[in-house]
């Protein structure tokens, strides 16, 4: 299932209708974060951070941001466009991981959950337990509740769109998504959907103290957000 995944992100594809929609996205992605810093001198982990594009927005905030992508092409990328910026890193996956332990005060996990089996989300939290320093957050978000229909998404992408000009080309990048690889996957895998019980459970389990936070990071505020800390 990741595999797969990781090869799509890995290769050109349509999620963002265009170059409007993806600055947009990644914009109010970073500024959300940024909030979330609550000392300059925070180390802060971005763990699926896709492209980033305004990850410099969070820089700006802590002291140092290491961004981590399963995808070698959207490293390459993020290595090219933060080459020389003083605070940003970017890391694979497996030296995400290799971390020492207590050596981040943030970890953002944003859209990544749904694409992960129960297992390897299971697992990757209690990577970010062990990583996380005392008085440190972990920020899970995106997640999709179990009632939250595709239509849902679809009208929360158009107001988001209606609000940003561009709503025509996300109306025609909705229908190319209807024979895309992205359409394709989903059919074939599903996504993972968890309730907040569900959620607040696996956290715990994690050894964390959890919270379902006030709004979700981005712009469909059907899905969910929790905040969690080391107990």
């Amino acid at each position: 299932m990741i595999a797969d995944w990781l090869a799509f992100w890995d290769k050109p594809h349509s999620i963002y209708v265009n170059a409007r929609h993806k600055d947009v996205h990644y914009r109010l992605i970073a500024k959300e974060i940024a909030a979330l810093v609550r000392s300059p001198a925070a180390r802060v982990l971005d763990y699926g951070c896709g492209e980033a594009l305004h990850a410099d927005l969070v820089a700006a905030a802590c002291g140092v941001l290491l961004l981590c992508d399963g995808a070698p092409s959207v490293r390459a990328g993020l290595a090219t466009r933060f080459a020389g910026h003083g605070k940003i890193r970017v890391l694979a996956p497996d030296a995400a991981e290799r971390l020492a332990p207590s050596a981040l005060d943030l970890i953002v996990l944003h859209s990544v959950a749904q694409y992960l089996a129960t297992a390897e989300f299971q697992a990757l939290l209690a990577t970010f337990r062990r990583l996380i320093a005392p008085g440190g957050v972990l920020l899970v978000s995106d997640i999709i509740p179990p009632q939250l229909s595709a239509a849902a998404d679809v009208t929360a992408l158009l107001r988001f769109a209606a609000q940003n000009s561009f709503l025509l080309a996300a109306v025609g990048g909705l229908a190319r998504t209807l024979f895309s690889d992205y359409r394709r996957l989903r059919a074939r895998y599903g996504l993972a959907h968890y309730g907040e019980a569900d959620m607040l459970h696996m956290l715990a389990a994690a050894g964390f103290t959890a919270e379902r936070a006030a709004k979700n990071l981005g712009h469909n505020q059907a899905r969910m957000a929790f905040l969690a800390r080391p107990r």
